[in-house]
């Protein structure tokens, strides 16, 4: 089913016919040096684990361009718990969060990540009423903190040693987007 539709940009929902995508793209050393990490190539027993199982609450969809099957989404509610820890508590609206990846290198540095991401925060505030939207990149991610910035989201908190990746714990961006009517 597809939950945004855009000029070029569609957002459809993750079916069980994806799995091979998904393998393919998470077990590509080259997308595992953004997301995930080189040294945790997934197979389908871990793409099941990882995006079917538990998943209540989230929204998992598959990024298409031009109607080409390119990368994965999902975004959710952040509970309460998260918003203590991203300092976030005294906003009484809706807080959405998000994590994505192109899994097709060749789509890579031709703006369709920002156009992506444009389209979703319009998805996120005008459908879904987020009054706030947040991302945790990781800090050296240079490549994905232009994309954000350029988005409109805003550096707020260095999270220290916040998420493994390729062995040891790096640091990640908390970066918001607030609704500018809100």
């Amino acid at each position: 089913m597809i939950l945004l539709q855009g000029k070029k940009i569609n957002l459809r929902t993750l079916e069980l016919s994806d799995v091979p995508l998904l393998v393919r793209w998470l077990s590509d050393p080259v997308v595992l040096e953004f997301y995930e990490g080189r040294d945790n190539p997934h197979d389908e027993a871990l793409v099941q684990k990882h995006f079917y199982e538990d998943r209540e609450g989230i929204t998992s969809c598959i990024i298409q361009h031009h109607g080409i099957d390119i990368g994965y989404l999902q975004f959710y509610e952040i509970e309460e718990d998260e918003k203590e820890e991203y300092d976030l508590s005294d906003h009484k609206g809706v807080i959405y969060g998000m994590d994505q990846f192109i899994g097709e290198p060749d789509y890579w540095n031709k703006g369709i990540g920002s156009e992506l991401i444009k389209e979703t925060v319009r998805y996120l505030t005008e459908d879904c009423k987020a009054g706030k939207i947040v991302l945790d990149p990781q800090a050296w991610n240079m490549r994905a903190l232009r994309v954000y910035e350029k988005c409109g989201f805003k550096k707020v908190k260095l999270l220290e040693k916040h998420e493994w990746h390729e062995g040891e714990y790096r640091d990640c961006w908390m970066m918001v987007y607030d609704r500018p009517d809100v």
